[in-house]
């Protein structure tokens, strides 16, 4: 792993925004080489998928299990400027359980603007779930590739601190009290609580949107992507393994030793003994 991540832990201040809100903007987390090699994979995908037999103008791309398809997916798995963050929430014992590239072309004329379909993520989770609040067990970090100067541009919306407040009861067409959607510019990232309220939300400019979510949770949680990378073990390095879902049994998820979870001997020795307790 890159050793600049140290240079991007967790700030406190990060944190308390982050525990009080349910999520925090990353401003400038791809720089602009990154950046645009992202964005030209992810309009390779989008290009593909508007060659479709049936694939209008409007339809926007949904696309999962990005890993494996190109080497610039793969590139921010561990993203110094966001993986520091992520684990710096979650903790040494995690891995990349899903990845979605999302493409929102403008919508058609006369579409009502607004978000819709607000939800908290991991679906059957919140119902399977007893404690109120439920237990955060996964982020996700969100890469804006394309700018979002104001509201109506297909934005992610959000309701801070709602990752507290249980499961969203919306009426469609309804928005809830404190919606927001989120201004960012290209190269921005979000990283947020899988509890948090959000929802899509009309793209009603003439600029097609772009984004891409890495979600990450505790390793004992099943993937959400396919996650079926074994071709890739041997030439990543242990911690990019540990993140694809290598392990040394399948005990190892539950009780990892220093092969299943080099991520633990690296911000050991990296940061500090204290930060991999417990």
């Amino acid at each position: 792993m890159d050793d600049r991540a140290t240079n991007h832990l967790l700030t406190g201040e990060e944190r308390d925004a982050f525990e009080r809100d349910g999520f925090v903007v990353l401003r400038g987390a791809l720089d602009p080489t990154t950046l645009d090699a992202t964005l030209a994979v992810a309009r390779r995908a989008q290009a593909a998928f508007e060659s479709e037999p049936g694939v209008g103008p409007h339809h926007g791309l949904n696309l999962h299990d990005l890993i494996g398809r190109d080497d610039a997916w793969l590139d921010l798995v561990d993203r110094p400027t966001t993986f520091a963050k992520v684990w710096g929430v979650l903790g040494w014992n995690i891995q990349l359980f899903h990845t979605q590239l999302l493409v929102t072309p403008p919508a058609p004329e006369g579409a009502g603007r607004g978000a819709y379909g607000w939800h908290q993520d991991n679906n059957r989770m919140n119902l399977d779930l007893e404690t109120d609040p439920q237990p955060r067990v996964s982020v996700k970090v969100g890469y804006f590739l394309t700018d979002l100067p104001e509201t109506g541009m297909g934005n992610l919306a959000v309701v801070p601190g709602s990752h507290r407040a249980g499961r969203p009861d919306v009426a469609l067409g309804d928005q809830p009290d404190g919606a927001t959607e989120v201004i960012a510019e290209a190269g921005d990232a979000i990283l947020f609580d899988r509890r948090l309220w959000h929802a899509a939300s009309t793209n009603a400019s003439d600029r097609t949107r772009i984004f891409v979510t890495y979600g990450y949770s505790y390793r004992w949680l099943r993937p959400k992507s396919a996650m079926q990378h074994t071709d890739l073990f041997e030439r990543v390095d242990p911690i990019r393994r540990q993140l694809l879902g290598w392990c040394t049994s399948a005990n190892g998820y539950f009780e990892p030793t220093d092969d299943d979870v080099p991520l633990r001997t690296w911000i050991r020795d990296h940061v500090s003994e204290a930060a991999v307790a417990p």
